[in-house]
């Protein structure tokens, strides 16, 4: 089968389109025919090892995972001794390491059966983007209804499904993005869309989803109601070692010392959350936006325009 693989942590030419392989499904393991993989900023950190702390998880010297991918799409092709939930046929998304080849091999409480009203390109974008935001404003920011809640980084691969699901809770959402993505976050449900290029970000909030990662701390804590909650994701212009995690570290310190709730977003594939965010999506609160489809053999150029373009709303790979 083919596969984007790599060898040595690197920018996209470290990439190499393979043939590799056919996965065999263990005990407890199901393999999936991939019909599509999101892209999201962890293909990237993935790719390069960078932070640098993250090769501690992603392998020292080189990646402990050779085939590239995270989020995927596609259809049951086989399963292990012991899997119920699935069968072969069974249309499912989920967290599949080695997503970007034609077969992958996932554990089934990483996966979810598709929403019917998705499309397997709108069902690949979810998993990652999609848990993030929902455990940034549930779990995290703990969203009421009637809050003001504001999204920095509102038209992005995170921020426009957190603008859906903000919505879908009961919130008033005001979006921040760049005038290219203002009518998007419009439709999706924002109440007021502030184009950061052109106006200052005011008002009092009761909740912050940080998405951007690039204002200081102090400006955004401005934003909050005495008692408001700050939840920081996102974060791309930190140090080699540590990346963008160091403001959320900062806030984490502070935290104590405040009326406010600062919190750091770390978000890790739960299967609870999954299920959460297929219902969303099943109902019909929850559709990723999607900017650019690439096909398999052009997943560097992908990972370059999501790297380099700021998407509005999600990237993916048409697998089949």
């Amino acid at each position: 089968m083919k596969a984007i693989t790599q060898d040595a942590y690197g920018t996209t030419e470290t990439l190499s389109y393979s043939d590799v392989p056919m996965p065999v499904a263990g005990s407890g393991e199901v393999v999936i025919r991939i019909k599509a993989a999101g892209v999201d900023p962890s293909a990237w950190h993935l790719m390069t090892g960078l932070p640098l702390v993250g090769r501690l998880a992603l392998g020292l010297r080189r990646p402990k995972i050779r085939i590239r991918g995270w989020d995927a799409a596609g259809v049951v092709d086989s399963v292990g001794a012991g899997v119920t939930r699935f069968a072969p046929g069974d249309e499912v998304f989920g967290t599949v390491p080695g997503s970007f080849a034609e077969f992958a091999c996932a554990a089934p409480d990483r996966l979810q059966h598709k929403p019917v009203g998705l499309t397997f390109e709108q069902a690949a974008a979810l998993p990652t983007s999609g848990m993030t935001a929902l455990a940034g404003l549930r779990d995290a920011g703990h969203i009421q209804p009637g809050q003001q809640v504001l999204i920095i980084g509102a038209g992005g691969g995170v921020g426009h499904l957190a603008v859906q699901i903000a919505r879908h809770f009961g919130a008033h959402v005001t979006g921040v993005c760049s005038g290219s993505k203002t009518a998007m976050v419009q439709a999706l449900g924002a109440d007021r869309v502030i184009d950061y290029t052109r106006e200052t970000i005011t008002g009092s909030y009761d909740l912050i989803l940080d998405m951007a990662g690039n204002r200081p701390l102090s400006e955004v804590r401005a934003l909050l109601t005495p008692t408001g909650t700050l939840v920081l994701g996102g974060g791309e212009n930190g140090g080699r070692w540590m990346g963008g995690t160091d403001r959320s570290l900062r806030a984490t310190v502070l935290s104590p010392f405040t009326r406010h709730r600062l919190r750091a977003l770390l978000v890790l594939p739960k299967p609870e959350t999954l299920t959460a965010v297929a219902e969303l999506a099943a109902s019909g609160a929850l559709v990723p936006t999607l900017d650019r489809t690439f096909a398999l053999p052009d997943t560097p150029a992908a990972i370059d325009y999501l790297a380099t373009h700021h998407p509005a709303g999600k990237v993916v790979i048409a697998v089949a």
